[in-house]
């Protein structure tokens, strides 16, 4: 990004020298991210972060679409907050907004779904991975059903692209989000994927960038940013998706054989992201626990406000007894982590958990 601040300072859109360098490197960056998903560079957007570009999708479909009355967006009870409220926000342009329910693991019933596609759809929205539980939704699967009914599909690939596999082709996706923060990029970029031939109403009105999408001079430097982290990912994704799953397991291992049945894994056991465990500590608040062990970064699906306990909606729609949601904690790894911190985090979890 550094020489984007300092000396490559030109606006994409100038004809001059520092101009043409800074479209160059947009450009450049572009197709790195088309490379990650198995895109064309001209169907990707950029953004300020996942949360636009899932809104950009969702909205935009929405207001591409003239004849409303009557027409669904549906959406899983899982889905990120910026799904669900732009989800919110359609409906009161007309649309009907429609959840899907979800198994025990976090998991769309498909059944279900199948049932919601009868009725006349603009899209269906559902994220690639839960950003709370790690689950894998059955995403060839869904795209299936709603091309059957040429229902548009947007992905939310935010939480796995960069960790897994994410090819939007085999996805069968029309639009798909990224976002550059989790995959090492900044906070406050990243993309939209738009298949070749699916009309969106631009997001933001203005001038001509990003091909008429996007107005705004590009945040070149982010932008940068943003292509380098779809380059290292695609080039290390194999090697370092196998070494996390290893961590993560890892991980696992010790906080099962040190708690003996006080710790519970929350989302699907085998079909999840290779980074991510979401376990509850029975008989505990997952906030308090973290609180008590400030050496551990990490989330939890729980808050304690006023002595009252909320737990997360997720694991309220995966049907989670409440005893057991309000002691979760979400547990990732990265591509930096080493065994000795992962058998020190366990180490410190166990311990506070048995007091």
């Amino acid at each position: 990004m550094l020489p984007y601040f300092r000396a490559c300072f030109g606006n994409p859109s100038s004809a001059h020298e520092h101009g043409v360098r800074a479209r160059t490197a947009v450009e450049l960056a572009r197709g790195e991210v088309a490379r990650l998903l198995g895109a064309e560079p001209d169907e990707i957007v950029f953004t300020s972060g996942g949360t636009e570009a899932t809104n950009q999708a969702i909205k935009g479909a929405a207001f591409a679409t003239p004849e409303r009355a009557g027409q669904q967006v549906v959406i899983s009870a899982v889905e990120h907050p910026a799904t669900q409220e732009a989800a919110r926000f359609v409906e009161r342009l007309g649309f009907k907004r429609v959840v899907v329910d979800v198994d025990r693991h976090g998991v769309i019933d498909l059944a279900a779904l199948e049932r919601a596609l009868r009725a006349p759809t603009l899209l269906v929205s559902v994220m690639h991975a839960n950003n709370e539980t790690g689950s894998l939704q059955p995403i060839a699967e869904i795209a299936k059903l709603a091309r059957e009914r040429r229902v548009l599909v947007h992905v939310d690939a935010a939480q796995s692209a960069g960790k897994i596999a994410v090819d939007v082709a085999a996805l069968g996706a029309d639009l798909l989000t990224l976002a550059g923060h989790k995959m090492y990029a900044p906070k406050g970029v990243g993309a939209l994927y738009v298949r070749d031939g699916v009309r969106l109403e631009p997001f933001v009105h203005g001038a001509s960038q990003e091909s008429g999408r996007r107005a705004g001079t590009e945040n070149v430097p982010y932008i940068v940013a943003l292509g380098e982290a779809c380059r290292i990912a695609r080039a290390t994704l194999p090697e370092n998706s196998a070494r996390m799953r290893r961590l993560r397991d890892r991980l696992w291992a010790h906080l099962e054989a040190g708690l003996r049945g006080r710790v519970v894994l929350n989302g699907h056991p085998e079909r999840r992201l290779p980074n991510t465990l979401n376990v509850s500590f029975i008989g505990h608040v997952g906030s308090e626990l973290l609180a008590a062990i400030p050496e551990i970064a990490a989330s939890t699906g729980s808050a304690c406000h006023e002595g009252q306990v909320s737990t997360s909606p997720v694991l309220a729609a995966m049907r989670l007894d409440p005893a057991v949601a309000r002691g979760a904690v979400r547990l990732t790894v990265g591509r930096s982590t080493t065994e000795a911190e992962v058998d020190r985090a366990a180490a410190l979890l166990v311990g506070r958990a048995s007091r």
